[in-house]
């Protein structure tokens, strides 16, 4: 409570363009100590959590919103965790108290022999009090190696690598759906319908606001935990299809509404910051290449022809198989060319007869 009440004193009363946490922490330190009852580090947490909501919401182009009595932030001196027993030694505004922590086996291999630099206690919507803990360690080194897998993203599949493995869109674009009928649903009801239908109408949308994202989040989660694991058995490096600006490239070509909804609500991007970072965990190399063509180039001779829906089949050799998996070996292909010495002879082929053949070239006559 006095912790959110400092960050609402401090927020309400130094200047609003300052958003240096040791600029405001210089101008109200004193008053905030004295008038709260807080430790020292707890005021220059407060400060550092005032000055890092109003960038966030100077980015965002909104007000700071109220800082509510549901979290608190604590540092190495605010905060120690006893192994023995794994009980947490908190400081707060009358004296130190220890408090029992529920850790699973996980979490105990997670603490175990490693310092602790800072935390977060959060109350959360149960009711209960949790303790985020931030640890640090150092990433290993990148590993070095010419095996690549592809990994092609898509709609229809979400992600397809080069070694065969492929994870279907299909149940979470119903679940898309069903979530997107339900918000319509309820806010036509929180809009037109009786006072009390109003109210239970936006408790409901509450109460189902994230769970769509929470959701696509746990997907990608499982989908980039299970290729790096395959990278780290097979000695591999990643590359994926960097995607950026997908979205106003597509939104560019004729759809219906709902082809544009199902299209914008796809997180590209979120799959591929998940499979760098666990990446860096775990040493694995994740390199994003060029979109360009993947789909449309034979991954046998590299002729360039186009593909139908969910097949393709090369004019050039005759090699007919799974469009996205084409892709996936495809980028394996590019990935290999930026990964190793002369990698560019990959990406090279002869042209023959039968390619020349069906090779049009445009020509201006010159007077």
């Amino acid at each position: 409570m006095a912790f959110a009440d400092a960050c609402n004193w401090i927020n309400g009363n130094v200047n609003s363009n300052l958003t240096n946490r040791n600029s405001i922490q210089a101008i109200c330190y004193s008053d905030v100590k004295s008038q709260f009852g807080l430790t020292a580090n707890h005021v220059v947490r407060a400060c550092a959590r005032v000055a890092a909501n109003r960038l966030t919401a100077k980015r965002k182009r909104r007000k700071v919103r109220e800082f509510k009595p549901t979290s608190f932030d604590c540092d190495a001196r605010t905060f120690r965790i006893i192994e023995e027993g794994y009980l947490v030694s908190l400081s707060t505004t009358e004296k130190r108290i220890k408090v029992p922590m529920r850790v699973s086996n996980y979490h105990i291999g997670k603490l175990q022999g490693r310092p602790s630099t800072s935390a977060q206690v959060c109350k959360h919507r149960d009711g209960n009090f949790y303790i985020h803990i931030q640890l640090k360690s150092d990433a290993p080194k990148l590993k070095k190696s010419k095996n690549v897998i592809g990994v092609d993203f898509g709609r229809r599949d979400i992600a397809v690598t080069s070694t065969g493995n492929s994870w279907s869109g299909k149940d979470i674009s119903s679940i898309r759906d069903k979530y997107f009928r339900t918000r319509t649903s309820l806010q036509k009801k929180a809009s037109q319908g009786t006072r009390s239908t109003r109210r239970r109408a936006r408790e409901i949308l509450k109460r189902l606001s994230g769970g769509e994202k929470r959701y696509q989040s746990w997907l990608n989660h499982n989908i980039s935990s299970s290729i790096i694991r395959e990278a780290i058995a097979t000695d591999s490096i990643v590359a994926v299809e960097d995607l950026t600006g997908i979205r106003e490239r597509t939104n560019q070509k004729p759809r219906n509404k709902t082809e544009r909804r199902r299209s914008n609500s796809w997180a590209f991007y979120q799959l591929r910051a998940f499979l760098e970072y666990k990446g860096i965990k775990e040493g694995v190399k994740v390199i994003a290449i060029p979109p360009s063509y993947t789909s449309q180039t034979c991954q046998k001779c590299l002729h360039i022809g186009t593909r139908n829906n969910k097949s393709f089949k090369c004019e050039n050799c005759g090699n007919n198989c799974d469009a996205d998996y084409n892709g996936a070996k495809m980028i394996e292909l590019w990935g290999c060319s930026v990964n190793q010495p002369r990698g560019s002879e990959l990406l090279s082929c002869d042209i023959n007869s039968r390619a020349t053949e069906s090779l049009h070239l445009p020509y201006r006559k010159c007077r």
